[in-house]
């Protein structure tokens, strides 16, 4: 064993580090219920209380046993959280509590449990889960009938559907699992003694679920589900501590499938090997640079028994090797805890086993812990002789290899001719070796063998006496030329053998490399069309071939969404192909178990929250094969697909539950303004006008005038509020376009300023304008109301008798006007929200009247000019200050008027 491989697996370290910051989860495990997994887990609970350890119970359900209820005894309970669910009051465990009181262990009781409608989470396995993030160790229980992979199973066994179910992936996160095992006899007698069920119950349970046959069933299926999870800890200890195995305590089948005669019959024979113990199976393949060489007939038969050993129930697996085949498939073994190895053993020539690893005979040789079993190929398979390995099969050899060979050893027996008289024979022999060298790295081995033989002929030819002969009379001679084509032929191997290897590794650096590009593309993506042409475009180039996505449309019949080479049809037996893909979430097409004849392969595109969609691949005539690594590099992009294709719609929906959530905020902040804002005015208004509609006559001319003034002043505030709407639905739809004209905006001031002087009470006005302000080019209506805005702003955060300073001030660039109060302040970490809409600063536990549209619409305004706004301190820290700042551009001169003016008659003539 090698160092590589004394050392732990770094994938099982990152994964343990990770379990060790979560808590740990004990399930106790039953085959059917009464079998005592409460009662064993608050035994647990009571000795772990005894040890000193901190135990909360979150949730123990006790179905009024008396014995389960005494030992509760002691044993903290956090009360449950009251949800109202069809005019019932229901309990649930609130996690919460737990979290924030952080025990060492919680005790959780039926772990299948489906939460009230209202709870955080949808099922109690999910609270759990919550529960181990936060740290917190957990006790539950969980019957074997509850399991999602056993629950046609149960169904069949028992005639009883369970509805609650749990993932089997979250079984596979328990950390111990303690089976709780009660003989179906004694559990009879429990069910007839009253202590399962009331007495009422019982002769109905016997009858039906709790008959002896279905309770020895579901015993048998806990017993094999707690010995898998078992297994599998010990595989996952063995990879963490790097303990070469195989450990012998389960059998596990391992076939290997890289003879193609023999694959097939392989797989058949390892599925009735693994039927008749009962135990799992694994189906290898090893990719080697052979496999560029099989002929298309075999890369189809291992394909085909790949896929005949998915369907049959075995665990997939594909390993890289350059050489050492033996060497890699005894390391797996010895890794997955495999007892019993089964490998073909094809017809083979004795010459060509000289040149190739002999997989069999040397794990035969060197198994260490498990058992080899070597099938050989029936007679009609041995008639097949797919292998490439002979080098005369048509096909193998090509024109440009064999002129290559012919041509190089020419170009060397010249040069040989040349050096040989100034060179000893037994040099000469060297500038032969450097052709069949470079015949290998140019051809690959069997051309570099062919090259060897012709250059031992030539060297014996042309150089060694007599001349002209293949005769050789000196004794050293021969053993030079024997010496010549032993050392070519090595080295023709070794070299052809290394650039199957570097051929290997780049086709592998290529298909990182496609793989990583294709990543980066479709994270780049920003739609769902751009990731689908980015797909369909990636698919093609790397695998050469045509490509499609296609997805249900509105009418949830399959459309053409995106292809490359764009095309728009299909025959009817591809749609066909297409369809069952679709409804079945399995491959259909050609090379497939489905359909086929049909010319594409279509491949569903699955995600955890169901299909999306399904791609199809269409390979060119000359290339109707598709590989091992082929499919497996298919598989890939496909999930590469759904993962971008997932993320996109995620994407989407974050999106739109964010426009949601925004326009509920909205329409919230609305009606709040609406309800304060819009109606109390109208009740102002309202009252006044029945007041002097009923008692008008009666009243003084004061009295009459107030309330009139009333109904003026409330009908202002009402249509203001009515205009910011208007006003906030412009910059919305972007619809707002300042009229810009030259202005003096001292004026604009001013009128803003007495335009707030009716609503400011006893509050002052300092205005603070130079008087030779320079005009400015805005717009007066839109400036005017941003100021209206700001002080009626500052009004209401001011007190009575403060003061609001405004002042202007202009340089070549830019004119700055800031308005401020000595009221409370804005806070520092508001002072970006106060310019959102419907926002309104509160203090304490009041929050001053307005809508809050005001600032938002004055930003919207001031950016439309091309300005800026922002809040600031008010003066000492006191208040706060508004900040305007717009652009300044010079006033065109009379004389520049009067030009532009004769340009425009001059044009006009």
């Amino acid at each position: 064993m090698t160092d590589e491989e004394d050392r732990p697996s770094p994938e099982a370290l990152l994964e343990q580090t990770r379990k060790d910051e979560r808590g740990k989860l004990k399930i106790f495990l039953g085959a059917y219920p009464g079998v005592g997994k409460t009662y064993a887990m608050l035994q647990a609970a009571q000795e772990r209380r005894k040890e000193g350890r901190d135990v909360i119970v979150g949730i123990v359900e006790t179905h009024g046993r008396v014995e389960t209820e005494n030992l509760l005894r002691g044993l903290e309970a956090l009360p449950r959280k009251r949800l109202l669910h069809r005019g019932r009051v229901f309990g649930e465990m609130d996690i919460d509590a737990i979290i924030w009181r952080k025990p060492e262990i919680a005790l959780v009781d039926e772990l299948a449990h489906t939460n009230v409608p209202g709870s955080r989470h949808e099922k109690r396995y999910q609270d759990i889960d919550e529960l181990l993030d936060a740290g917190i160790d957990v006790y539950t229980t969980l019957n074997i009938q509850h399991l999602e992979s056993l629950n046609d199973i149960v169904a069949r066994i028992s005639r009883v559907r369970v509805r609650e179910t749990l993932p089997d992936s979250f079984l596979e996160k328990a950390n111990e699992i303690e089976l709780i095992d009660l003989p179906p006899d004694d559990l009879l007698q429990r069910l007839r003694d009253g202590k399962v069920y009331v007495i009422d119950q019982v002769g109905r349970a016997l009858r039906h679920f709790f008959s002896k046959g279905n309770l020895t069933a579901l015993r048998e299926l806990a017993m094999r589900i707690a010995a898998e999870r078992i297994d599998a800890q010990m595989l996952e200890y063995m990879r963490t501590h790097a303990v070469s195995g195989p450990w012998p305590t389960q059998d596990r089948l391992m076939v290997c499938l890289n003879e193609s005669p023999v694959a097939k019959k392989l797989v058949r024979t390892a599925k009735r090997m693994a039927e008749r113990q009962r135990v799992p199976w694994i189906a290898l393949h090893v990719e080697t640079p052979r496999d560029d060489r099989m002929a298309n007939a075999e890369k189809d038969d291992i394909a085909e028994a790949l896929r005949l050993a998915e369907q049959l129930g075995a665990e997939i697996v594909t390993l890289q090797a350059e050489s050492h085949l033996a060497r890699e498939i005894s390391a797996l073994a010895s890794k997955r805890n495999v007892t019993r190895l089964l490998i073909g053993r094809p017809r083979r020539r004795r010459w060509t086993g000289l040149l190739r690893e002999n997989v069999a005979r040397k794990l035969l040789e060197n198994a260490e812990g498990f058992d080899v079993t070597v099938i050989a190929a029936d007679a009609d398979e041995k008639k097949r002789s797919l292998i490439s390995d002979n080098p005369f099969e048509p096909g193998s050899w090509r024109s440009r290899s064999l002129s290559w060979v012919f041509g190089s050893v020419t170009v060397a027996t010249a040069a040989a001719l040349f050096a040989d008289r100034y060179v000893p024979l037994g040099n000469l022999s060297l500038i032969y070796l450097l052709a069949v060298l470079l015949t290998a790295i140019r051809c690959g081995m069997w051309p570099s063998i062919a090259a060897s033989l012709l250059s031992f002929i030539s060297y014996n030819f042309f150089f060694t006496v007599p001349y002209y002969t293949l005769s050789v009379f000196h004794h050293e001679q021969l053993i030079t030329i024997v010496f010549f084509l032993i050392v070519s032929v090595i080295v023709g191997n070794l070299a052809g053998r290394l650039r199957l290897q570097v051929d290997a590794m780049k086709t592998s650096g290529k298909r990182t490399a496609n793989l990583y590009d294709f990543s980066r593309k479709i994270a780049a993506a920003a739609s769902l069309d751009d990731v689908l042409w980015a797909a369909v475009h990636h698919v093609a180039a790397t695998l050469d071939c045509q490509s499609m996505v296609l997805q249900p449309g509105a009418d949830g019949s399959l459309e053409i969404t995106a292809a490359y080479p764009p095309e728009d049809q299909l025959g009817l037996k591809n749609w066909g192909a297409a369809e069952w893909a679709w409804e079945h979430s399995k491959p259909a097409g050609w090379r497939s178990e489905t359909l086929p004849t049909a010319e594409w392969l279509f491949m569903p595109v699955n995600t955890p929250q169901g299909p999306l969609g399904v791609l199809g691949v269409r390979f060119r005539e000359d290339a109707r094969t598709l590989g091992p690594s082929q499919r497996r590099l298919l598989e890939a992009l496909v999930d590469q697909v759904a993962v971008a294709v997932e993320r996109t719609r995620l994407a989407t929906d974050i999106e739109e539950a964010r426009l949601l959530s925004e326009t509920e905020q909205l329409r919230a902040a609305l009606l709040s303004s609406v309800s304060h804002d819009l109606r109390t005015p109208l009740v102002s208004i309202i009252g006044s006008a029945t007041t002097l509609s009923s008692y008008g006559d009666s009243m003084g001319e004061e009295d009459r005038g107030q309330l009139t003034q009333t109904i003026l002043e409330e009908s202002e505030r009402l249509n203001r509020f009515v205009q910011n709407l208007l006003d906030m639905t412009r910059l919305g739809y972007g619809a707002l376009q300042p009229k810009k004209e030259w202005s003096d905006l001292a004026e604009i001031i001013g009128r803003a300023v007495k335009h707030v002087r009716k609503y400011a009470g006893l509050r002052s006005f300092d205005v603070q304008v130079s008087p030779d302000l320079s005009p400015i080019q805005l717009d007066p209506v839109l400036i005017e109301q941003v100021l209206f805005n700001i002080l009626d702003n500052a009004v209401k955060h001011t007190a009575d008798n403060g003061r609001i300073t405004v002042s202007a001030k202009a340089d070549k660039t830019r004119m700055v006007i800031e308005i401020s109060d000595n009221g409370r302040g804005i806070p520092a970490e508001a002072r970006q929200a106060v310019f959102d809409v419907f926002y309104r600063v509160r203090a304490g536990d009041s929050q001053v009247a307005g809508t809050g549209l005001g600032l938002s619409i004055c930003r919207g305004f001031i950016e439309a000019h091309g300005g800026r706004i922002v809040a600031l301190d008010g003066p000492q820290g006191v208040g706060t200050t508004i900040a305007i700042t717009l652009p300044m551009t010079a006033m065109p001169t009379v004389a520049e008027d009067d030009e532009d003016l004769q340009d425009g008659s001059a044009e006009g003539n």
